[in-house]
Formats: structure tokens, C-alpha cells, sequence
């Protein structure tokens, strides 16, 4: 399973329910990656998305403990166990982890694969991504040059886990 994720250097993810910022480049790469794959995220990731809807061509599974929660073009999980038992339709290779927090926190051992736009700034935050660097389990794989857009500088790396 695959991670994809937006993080400052402090690997903050997100302030108030909304991303940091919004870097085209980043964008056109989430897109790229995820259409025609399976998407999952938790519901307060789903409802900050335009009109709070599910991503077009793609499977959305999304996350939540609330038993009545319905959205149309997603499938809807109450656990943990219950997600990992819908993803063994798809292929591992074809699931992204999207967020936020607590899902990405949650689905971190079950994935090998993370895309991670590294952002080299510091907003003002109140959700982490885990931070790859300080874990063992996880090495950079691929990197690009560092990137611009306007006055934020940020590159795409790839963490691969390196052991089980």
C-alpha cells in the first residue's frame, strides 16, 4: 500500500482541516498517481475536499465511527479492520492513503510505499504526518530536484520501508 501525502518541515499536514498550502506541481502529482486507484481517507479529509465530495475516477473508501455517516460514490468503513478487509479486493499496489492524521497514523505498518511533497517551510499546524525521517524503518528511495512555486521551495520524495 502507498501513502501520498503533503508535509512541511516539520511534517505538519494540515491546520484547522484544510492542507497547508496548495502547490499545483503537488497537485497534478496526487492526481497522476491516484486516478483509477482506490483513495482512502477519513471523513473530515473527505468533507474538506471541493463540495465534500468523493475524487472522481477514482475508489473512495472513507473512514468513520459514525454508523449513519452515507456519502454518495464512496464505500464507507467504521474500523480499521473493516478498511483492511475491503482493500483485499484491490491490489496493494493500487491503494493510497490519503488522510489525515489519525488514518495515515493508523495505516502506516501496512504500507511500503510513501510519496511525500516535502514543503521547506513552517506553517502554523495542528496535524503531523509521521515523520519518516526519524523512523528506521523507512529510507528517501527517489528525490527530485528541489521545486519552486512563487516563494515556497519543496521537492517530491519517495520512503520506501526497508523492513517488516
Amino acid at each position: 500500500m502507498n501513502m501520498i501525502v503533503a508535509v512541511d518541515k516539520n511534517w505538519a499536514i494540515g491546520n484547522k482541516g484544510q492542507l497547508l498550502t496548495a502547490i499545483p506541481a503537488d497537485q497534478k502529482l496526487f492526481r497522476e498517481e491516484t486516478m483509477g486507484k482506490v483513495v482512502v481517507m477519513g471523513r473530515k479529509t473527505l468533507e474538506s475536499l471541493p463540495g465534500g465530495q468523493p475524487l472522481y475516477g477514482r475508489t473512495n473508501i472513507v473512514l468513520t465511527h459514525d454508523r449513519n455517516y452515507k456519502v454518495k460514490g464512496a464505500v464507507i468503513c467504521h474500523s480499521l479492520d473493516e478498511a483492511l478487509e475491503e482493500l483485499k479486493k484491490y491490489p496493494s499496489e493500487d491503494i493510497f492513503i490519503c488522510g489525515g492524521q489519525v488514518i495515515y497514523e493508523q495505516f502506516l505498518p501496512y504500507c511500503n510505499v510513501a510519496h511525500v511533497t516535502y514543503i521547506d517551510y513552517a506553517y502554523e499546524a495542528d496535524t503531523y504526518f509521521p515523520n519518516l525521517d526519524k523512523d528506521s524503518d523507512w529510507v528517501v528511495a527517489a528525490e527530485s530536484d528541489e521545486q519552486t512555486y512563487f516563494d515556497i521551495c519543496y521537492e517530491f520524495r519517495m520512503y520506501v520501508k526497508v523492513s517488516n
